[in-house]
């Protein structure tokens, strides 16, 4: 049985966190009836600035059209392999410049230029080497995501407690024991905390890929309704996006949460 105080805790806790997802959702809809108002007093122009009811209207007619689900799949899928792809590389390669520190030393300068390089002006370079397929977006946002990957996930292998590592070289364990019992144990939730920037790099890189070469997709929708001038579908597809943002995020969130109770 728990105590009256820890009972007490919980439930503060939880009207606490009841609390923030009202005032989230608050916020939002406070945000959703003044940009609505604006546009229907012509505050805002409705032509230029779209309003909700007209984004509403144009979900709906892409969901009538079959053709909403078939954008959103596309650019799901193509978030999802980048993602997975660019995770695994960045585990690999932040294990393998722990386990060789000199290696580190000979590649990090390459890795900052690379991760700096402005991976929108090599668009055109890996159309013209990859073609213009999903090929070429997945590689779009492989070169976003991977770097700051490999980056994120060292950095969190090389802040690893050293009395612990000190302690396990005291008991004669080998690199091998202490990476798998020391270093990605106590990192289980850094290397979470890097998928969270890693999902959302993927959704920009493959937008960026879509925005290039892409016939299908919410990056597609974007760039067609800019070109056509046609300002509810681009901020239609934008609205869509942050959702399918917000709900990645939070399945990796509770990812989160459910290892720091594991380890709790």
């Amino acid at each position: 049985m728990f105590s009256k105080e820890h009972l007490d805790f919980l439930r503060k806790n939880r009207k606490r966190k009841i609390t923030i997802i009202l005032v989230q959702i608050l916020i939002v809809l406070t945000f959703l009836i003044i940009w609505e108002l604006l546009s229907y007093k012509e505050i805002l122009n409705p032509f230029l600035y779209s309003a909700p009811s007209k984004v509403f209207n144009t979900i709906l007619q892409l969901f009538i059209s079959n053709n909403l689900l078939e954008h959103i799949a596309i650019t799901l899928y193509e978030t999802l392999i980048s993602f997975f792809i660019a995770s695994f590389i960045g585990f690999i390669i932040a294990s393998i410049f722990w386990w060789s520190n000199f290696l580190f030393k000979v590649f990090d300068p390459y890795l900052t230029i690379l991760n700096s390089l402005p991976k929108v002006a090599l668009g055109p370079l890996i159309i013209i080497w990859v073609g213009a397929s999903t090929n070429s977006i997945i590689i779009m946002a492989l070169l976003i995501s991977t770097f700051i990957s490999i980056l994120n996930i060292y950095n969190a292998f090389s802040s690893t407690d050293k009395d612990l590592i000190i302690l396990m070289k005291s008991l004669k364990a080998s690199k091998y024991q202490i990476f798998f019992k020391v270093i990605v144990p106590s990192n289980l939730r850094n290397i979470i905390s890097s998928f969270k920037i890693n999902i959302s790099m993927s959704l920009i890189g493959v937008i960026m890929g879509e925005l290039l070469v892409s016939k299908r997709g919410l990056g597609y929708l974007i760039m067609y309704g800019s070109q056509v001038f046609n300002i509810n579908l681009t901020i239609t597809a934008t609205f869509i996006l942050g959702i399918i943002s917000y709900l990645m995020y939070l399945i990796i969130n509770k990812l989160d949460i459910y290892i720091e109770k594991k380890q709790n």
